[in-house]
């Protein structure tokens, strides 16, 4: 058991109306680090008083928050944006001991969490409405953007505070007040995002952060008529329940949802560096991405140099746990995707694939997993048709460009889709015919908080990033003054 364990993780609490509590519905769970299964914290849920209380702030803070300037709102987002750098360390060692991702990776995840807030500030001041030419002489024609009002936010444990910062970000700079539930496994990345705002000015009532069980909280949320628009980033199934809770009010959503990214490699791609985009694309965060690369369809010419490259190359990385500067992938989040790993390497395997590096645990305690490439995957291998969300690769063959394309776009989803090629004509091609929300040339980099971001098909639907983020918590007033 290392120290830093007992004493650098703080007990979960809720932030309900400008004020830090205990959840009054009791233990719920817990935090586990995913390194070494030791348990950190006791999580407390949030009881029926909790969420009245967080939604109550949240009606009660919207007149308020909405009608103060953009300027005054972008510069409480300024001053979270420098807390969060100044905290930086602390936070990302928070989030390395309940996520498992590398320090590295968690540093970085704060800092673009800290951008994310900075650049909605910005562009907050950029919410600019229009006037049209009349029809009628002396009249005005306006159109007016103004905050939807209180928004209800859900969010998973693999990115556990940009995914939070990304929708925080753009309501409150629109005027919005929100209630937030983040993950019960990873709660003291999202608090951080929380007490920085706190401490930066936040009026009580514009963010509340709830935790605990969470059909309970969701129900209790979106049939709440105090509610305005929901927010929701995770899998496709619960994205499908919360958008009938929404449908019944109705509301509107933004669902980003899962995805199972086709990679294009075709036989002009530069080899070596195809193969360490590959491995640092597929490796990040240890998989656990919904636009992670998965599906690698690679061109007869080169596939078999590939395949060698690439397993070569996945062998040799280091696994271990996170808080170790020499480690480059950590372990798996939870207990859930490492059996998600097995059930799937074991059924791709029954089915005819071949196992090319990894494939196996590497660790008798904790949640580790050798990054796998399966080669020769046969279409009904179960890895082909769900999400894996782990460090697992799929390679199989095409011929032409056309059938490349064709099984590319055979998932039910379309989150991200990529290509490693030489040629402008082919990239052009592929970045026409993928049906994908975002597509990476020779780059698995689809997002970017100045772009928008979001899906396709079961992938969901609604925008994030960029100006879209900002006017997904908005509605277009117009105006006639005659």
């Amino acid at each position: 058991m290392k120290s830093k364990d007992l004493f650098s993780y703080p007990a979960p609490r809720q932030y309900v109306d400008g004020q830090w509590r205990v959840g009054g519905a009791g233990a719920v769970g817990v935090v586990t680090n995913p390194a070494n299964d030791v348990v950190l914290a006791e999580i407390h849920g949030a009881s029926r008083q909790d969420l009245n209380d967080a939604l109550a702030g949240a009606e009660r803070a919207f007149g308020g928050w909405s009608s103060t300037s953009a300027h005054q709102r972008g510069a409480v987002l300024r001053r979270a944006a420098q807390l969060l750098r100044e905290r930086a360390d602390s936070i990302a060692l928070l989030m390395t001991l309940e996520q498992g991702k590398t320090l590295a990776e968690s540093r970085m995840e704060v800092e673009l969490s800290a951008e994310t807030f900075e650049w909605y500030a910005a562009e907050g001041l950029r919410a600019n409405g229009r006037v049209m030419p009349s029809r009628v002489r002396g009249a005005r024609q306006m159109v007016l953007p103004q905050p939807l009002g209180p928004v209800a936010a859900f969010t998973p444990w693999n990115f556990p505070a940009l995914l939070p910062a990304r929708k925080i970000a753009p309501a409150l700079a629109a005027g919005c007040t929100m209630v937030m539930k983040p993950a019960e496994e990873t709660p003291a990345s999202a608090l951080a995002l929380v007490e920085a705002l706190a401490d930066a000015g936040l009026p009580a009532g514009v963010l509340s952060m709830v935790l605990g069980v969470p059909r309970d909280i969701s129900e209790l949320l979106i049939a709440s008529p105090i509610i305005r628009k929901i927010t929701f980033t995770g899998s496709t199934g619960v994205g499908r329940a919360l958008a009938r809770l929404a449908a019944e009010a109705p509301k509107p959503c933004t669902l980003e949802l899962g995805g199972h990214a086709p990679v294009l490699i075709f036989d002009d791609a530069d080899l070596d560096r195809t193969v360490a985009t590959c491995v640092q694309g597929k490796t990040r965060n240890t998989g656990q991405v919904c636009t992670s690369p998965t599906r690698f369809l690679v061109q007869r010419g080169i596939h078999d140099r590939f395949v060698a490259a690439y397993a070569q190359a996945l062998d040799a990385l280091k696994v271990g746990d996170g808080t170790d500067a020499s480690s480059q992938m950590g372990p798996l989040a939870n207990r859930r995707r490492l059996s998600a790993m097995e059930e799937l390497v074991a059924d791709a395997v029954s089915a005819g694939a071949r196992v090319a590096a990894g494939g196996q645990r590497c660790a008798d305690h904790g949640n580790f997993f050798r990054p796998t490439l399966l080669a020769d995957v046969p279409s009904n291998a179960r890895a082909m048709q769900v999400e894996p969300f782990g460090p697992l690769a799929l390679v199989s063959t095409f011929e032409t460009l056309e059938e490349g394309l064709t099984r590319a776009n055979q998932s039910p989803y379309g989150l991200a889709a990529y290509a490693f090629t030489r040629s402008a004509e082919t990239a052009l091609t592929v970045a026409e015919g993928l049906h994908a929300g975002g597509i990476g040339i020779n780059s698995f980099a689809v997002s970017h908080i100045e772009a928008p971001f979001g899906g396709l098909k079961d992938s969901g639907y609604g925008l994030e990033g960029g100006s879209e983020g900002l006017e997904a918590y908005m509605h277009q007033k117009y105006v006639h003054h005659a």
